[in-house]
């Protein structure tokens, strides 16, 4: 074991973190009444997303579980010891402290007695049996701060036989009998696989997920947003008003702004939505629609030449991260490369050449279509390419930089139009990437309270024996105290995708849905916000003040539950 107290003094501490440790996060009425005072309601049964059969069969002792909610009793339950462990897993989002804090303050209000264990190093620390202890003192400096530094964060993927049996060996060691799994889809796939085994195993050990990304692609009808988009988004429109508000000022940038966002555009499409800026792409639309790379291009240069005739030679374009995966003859390129690559990277003439042998190793590899996508791009995107994979082997989108691609695309069609003389401005232009600035941010107070509600959910889950599920708290655009608490079954999310050339059960990423309420605005309005500056300037997040500037939500909450209201 690990001894470990706080780390923090009052010696310091900013002032904004001495208030802050201060906030009491709000919870719903239900959770406010006491974690003893509960009842649990039963939905109806529940079956996975897709693939229902297969779903079924890989986990037959928890698929098609009800939903529960819970509500205030009269009774009082009584709660027996227990140690519970927690896991912090995958990429930090804000509020993650917050959730272990609700955890422990529930653990504690059920029985004094009870203990709370973090693993270290996130799910290779239940594996490697590498753990703190928490007490008072030692949560108490984590209140309401970012970050996953309270006990650490990783990537391990729990899915072998051996892993399973390693964390029941140091469970069985600490006498635990519940463990959480806070993170996002892979996580929390993770989460369902223990909890399957588990009770496979007649271990005794519950297992509850708690939904985090702040790419807001992990959510569903019970879970309305994952925690850490409100604070993330909350982060980067700040910077992207910041960045408005000087190119207004001095009128001779285009800003290229490349933004969280992988597998979904739920980001960029928030960011937007607060900052109203002259582009905005979204990869799920690319990929809808089929655009190619050359249409993006000059749907793009349309836009900076009309500016430029209304003697605008500036502008600002928001790029999701993901995008060169969803244009179609990128996506097919990156798959075959993500398919020769372990053969290749075996062979000692491929990983012992220089880049430009590696570059004419792969060209020759790929199919000739995709080996042609391959030569027209710029060389600094091609050795981006080829470097270090991801956990699951694929090409780090991340690294590429998407935005210079852009650029470089827009700088030689420009040149073309010049000498057609088609076009006679100035194309100047900077670039950004806003990832790390907003996954440690102090969480809003949405973030907050959205947070500790789902940790202090996710005991009340356990207290009621519950295996399996996610923890869920809802109806999110209401105050606090009419919030909905509750869980939803993993296995719900759940459906089959190729991995690692295996068809594997995952939770389904949430995309960005182009008949919905949130891009159907941004359609509505991207014409008028290209060519006129209707800049917003959100500025930074608010803690203290009034609840109208302090607790709002992001456009997308508040859009997606105003069209759930107006379909009742």
């Amino acid at each position: 074991m690990a001894k470990r107290k706080g780390s923090f003094t009052m010696t310091n501490l900013s002032p904004l973190q001495v208030e802050r440790l201060k906030y009491q996060p709000k919870l719903p009425s239900s959770l406010a009444s006491g974690i003893n005072h509960l009842q649990s309601i039963e939905g109806s049964a529940t079956q996975s997303v897709a693939n229902q059969d297969e779903i079924k069969s890989l986990f037959k002792n928890t698929y098609g579980k009800p939903t529960v909610t819970f509500q205030t009793s009269t009774d009082s339950k009584s709660s027996e010891l227990r140690n519970v462990g927690v896991i912090l897993s995958g990429g930090q989002a804000p509020g993650g402290h917050n959730v272990i804090a609700g955890l422990y303050d529930a653990l504690k209000q059920a029985n004094p007695s009870n203990n709370l264990y973090g693993f270290l190093g996130g799910p290779s620390g239940i594996i490697e049996g590498k753990y703190v202890e928490f007490n008072d003192e030692f949560i108490n400096d984590y209140r309401n701060t970012g970050g996953f530094d309270i006990i650490g964060s990783g990537r391990t993927k729990l899915e072998t036989e051996e892993q399973f049996q390693s964390a029941w060996e140091v469970c069985k060691k600490l006498n635990i009998s519940a463990v959480v799994i806070i993170g996002g889809d892979d996580s929390n796939t993770n989460a369902a696989l223990l909890a399957e085994w588990f009770v496979a195993h007649n271990a005794g050990i519950q297992v509850i997920g708690c939904p985090k990304t702040i790419d807001g692609d992990l959510k569903n009808e019970q879970i309305e947003i994952s925690f850490g988009f409100d604070t993330a988004t909350k982060t980067y429109g700040e910077l992207i008003g910041n960045i408005q508000r000087d190119a207004n000022s001095a009128k001779k940038y285009w800003h290229f702004i490349k933004i969280m966002g992988r597998s979904a555009s739920h980001v960029a499409l928030e960011a937007a939505l607060q900052t109203q800026p002259n582009i905005t792409l979204i990869s799920e639309e690319v990929e809808q629609r089929k655009m190619s790379l050359s249409s993006i291009i000059d749907y793009m240069t349309d836009i900076i030449v009309k500016r430029s005739e209304m003697g605008k030679n500036f502008g600002i374009a928001v790029i999701p991260e993901g995008l060169i995966e969803f244009v179609p003859e990128l996506k097919s390129m990156i798959a075959n490369l993500n398919d020769i690559m372990p053969s290749l990277e075996k062979d000692s003439k491929y990983s012992n050449g220089t880049d430009a042998e590696k570059i004419a190793i792969i060209e020759n590899s790929l199919s000739s279509e995709n080996s042609s996508v391959f030569k027209s791009l710029p060389a600094l995107i091609k050795s981006q390419l080829l470097m270090d994979r991801d956990p699951h082997g694929n090409v780090q989108v991340s690294k590429i930089e998407t935005e210079k691609l852009l650029i470089s695309m827009i700088e030689t069609k420009l040149s073309e139009l010049k000498k057609l003389g088609k076009y006679s401005g100035k194309f100047s232009t900077q670039s950004h990437f806003f990832g790390y600035e907003g996954r440690c941010a102090f969480p809003s107070n949405f973030d907050a309270d959205y947070c500790y509600s789902l940790g202090f959910n996710a005991f009340a889950l356990i207290n009621f024996g519950l295996t399996g599920y996610l923890s869920s708290v809802r109806n999110l655009t209401e105050p606090a105290n009419d919030w909905i608490a509750g869980g939803v079954p993993l296995t719900m999310m759940m459906n089959m995708e190729r991995r690692h050339g295996e068809m594997k059960p995952v939770i389904k990423k949430a995309l960005v849905e182009l008949d919905g309420p949130v891009f159907k605005k941004l359609e509505a309005n991207r014409e008028d916000w290209a060519l006129n500056d209707r800049y917003l300037f959100p500025g930074a997040i608010q803690y203290f003040g009034p609840s109208s500037v302090c607790d709002i939500t992001t456009v997308t909450l508040q859009l997606e539950s105003q069209a759930k209201l107006a379909s009742v």
